[in-house]
């Protein structure tokens, strides 16, 4: 009798644990095909490219400056116009100039990269909160993103579900 029960327990377990793997629905969504159609981020992308090509040009015209410089103390060496006390005093500007342009390159980077993440953390944001709402109002448990499936029935794509929920 002890025997059976709990070979009925176990029966029961399995039955349970098989059944809510039945249970869970999993779906999933092109989340760059998402990205791709948003006004917002074409918008954003377009903001970056201005500001990239805005700090590229006072780079070119630093870098240009410089060379300019170097070529002066240059021609002026050549022509025995400096003192070797006056050439050191040139070699130093020049070098410190040099690094300016240098910290110039690092600080463009930051400021692109914090522009970046200023502008497309409300767009992730934005498209992740409509997957959830999504996910959560048509019961899925879990959802994917297809750039990472090997297999995907197609009834259980998303995507045009979020893009009517994200308006596009």
């Amino acid at each position: 009798m002890k025997h059976m029960l709990k070979l009925g327990f176990a029966l029961l377990l399995v039955f349970g644990v098989a059944q809510a793997a039945s249970a869970q629905k999993f779906g999933y969504v092109n989340s760059a095909m998402l990205l791709s159609e948003m006004p917002d981020l074409k918008q954003a992308e377009a903001t970056l490219e201005a500001l990239q090509t805005q700090l590229q040009k006072k780079g070119q015209t630093m870098v240009e400056k410089l060379q300019a410089d170097y070529a002066a103390v240059q021609q002026k060496v050549e022509r025995g116009e400096l003192s070797p006390k006056q050439q050191e005093t040139e070699g130093a500007r020049l070098k410190a100039a040099e690094e300016e342009v240098g910290k110039f390159e690092q600080d463009m980077m930051k400021q692109l990269q914090a522009k970046r993440d200023e502008l497309l953390q409300p767009i992730y944001d934005k498209v992740n909160k409509a997957i959830a709402d999504v996910a959560k109002e048509s019961g899925f448990q879990f959802v994917f993103d297809q750039g990472v499936l090997l297999y995907a029935d197609e009834s259980q794509d998303l995507s045009a579900l979020v893009k009517g929920k994200l308006g596009i």
